[in-house]
């Protein structure tokens, strides 16, 4: 189930208000002008009426001067200027403005039938991930909301997954987003000093574009698509020349309350978007060395270390997944026994890499 939403909030000119339904239109007024000048007869049918088809048919091929055509042009184009004018697009560039009209109907919003689906939805999300029980509880009641209530979309609350590293806070969150068949995108905290790869850059920076998460929305016309910010803890900042702060954690608090972001004003594209459906889910390996107001939006889901039982679990299901020879799943699973033996810090990266070496080695031929 699906539906439209006007996810950008600005009003634009209606289609036979742009230029070239203008110049189409006067171009017929013109020459529908000129088959009275010349006191053109309309064509009859069989039946002693005017055939209108004919008719029109007929006033097309008349050829207008020049300077009409001139004229013309230059009415339709002060016409639609005056349109872009009311607006409010008309300070884009036209490939920005090519581009945001993608949103022009709407995005679409990803919604699920019935509670019977998010049951499933969670208990299968559960199965693959059981230390990540009550990150799934979360998800699921929210799942069961967004239905029960009548939602028109899937909305679930902002997510701050807070434990230690290699647990698979970020691998949950995308393999959430395929479940529900949602777009995602992870965005790298670590690897940025400040919110502009997220949130964008005003145009008056050099080097500015829209952030990662407006172009989510446009590449994919989804209005609920899941974003990850991982370790979120440790993202950087940036300072303009007046003295202005870019810190990440502050840039995304306005898009974490509904209220707020059903009107948040893209910094690059300068208008405004409706992004109160985006499903959040951050992740840090410390919460305490988040700011407040953070917190107070999203209070973190403590989750604890993987023990062997669970990386033997995943590495079986999600082998089997990848059609892998029971001998290689069985060889994985003997790395992690010896591991826990050698009192190695066992993680689901070293697994997942397991995992993608035996795919590589099972699906390449040999040399001879």
């Amino acid at each position: 189930m699906s539906s439209l939403f006007p996810i950008l909030l600005v009003d634009f000119p209606r289609r036979d208000r742009e230029r070239q339904a203008l110049r189409e239109r006067l171009t017929a007024h013109h020459r529908r002008l000129r088959a009275r000048s010349i006191c053109l007869e309309a064509p009859m049918n069989g039946r002693g009426m005017i055939d209108y088809a004919a008719w029109e048919d007929l006033i097309a091929r008349i050829q207008l001067y020049p300077e009409e055509e001139m004229r013309i042009e230059r009415r339709a184009a002060a016409l639609a200027r005056r349109e872009l004018e009311r607006d409010g697009l008309r300070h884009l560039k036209p490939d920005d403005r090519k581009r945001i009209e993608r949103l022009r109907d709407g995005a679409r919003l990803v919604a699920l039938k019935s509670e019977h689906q998010a049951d499933e939805l969670a208990a299968r999300l559960h199965s693959e991930f059981p230390w990540m029980g009550a990150a799934t509880e979360r998800v699921w009641h929210d799942m069961r909301a967004s239905v029960r209530d009548g939602s028109r979309g899937l909305r679930i609350r902002p997510i701050l997954l807070d434990g230690p590293p290699g647990i698979g806070k970020s691998v949950w969150a995308r393999r959430l987003a395929e479940l529900i068949q949602s777009p995602s995108m992870t965005y790298e905290a670590t690897a940025e000093n400040a919110s502009f790869g997220l949130i964008g850059s005003q145009k008056t920076w050099s080097n500015s574009s829209p952030g990662r998460l407006v172009n989510l929305v446009i590449d994919h016309r989804v209005a609920n698509p899941i974003v990850i910010v991982d370790e979120v803890e440790k993202a950087g900042s940036a300072s303009s020349t007046a003295g202005r702060s870019y810190d990440l954690a502050a840039s995304v608090l306005p898009l974490l309350e509904t209220a707020t972001a059903r009107s948040w004003s893209c910094p690059y594209f300068q208008v405004p978007f409706d992004l109160s459906w985006v499903i959040w889910v951050m992740t840090c390996n410390d919460w305490r060395l988040l700011p407040e107001p953070l917190l107070s939006r999203c209070p973190p889901i403590r989750l604890s270390h993987l023990g062997l039982q669970d990386l033997e679990g995943f590495a079986r299901r999600e082998g089997e997944r990848r059609g892998l020879s029971v001998e290689a799943i069985d060889a994985i699973s003997e790395m992690l026994v010896r591991q826990s033996d050698q009192s190695s810090r066992l993680s689901l990266r070293s697994v997942i890499r397991a995992l993608e070496l035996a795919a590589t080695l099972e699906n390449h031929p040999l040399l001879q």
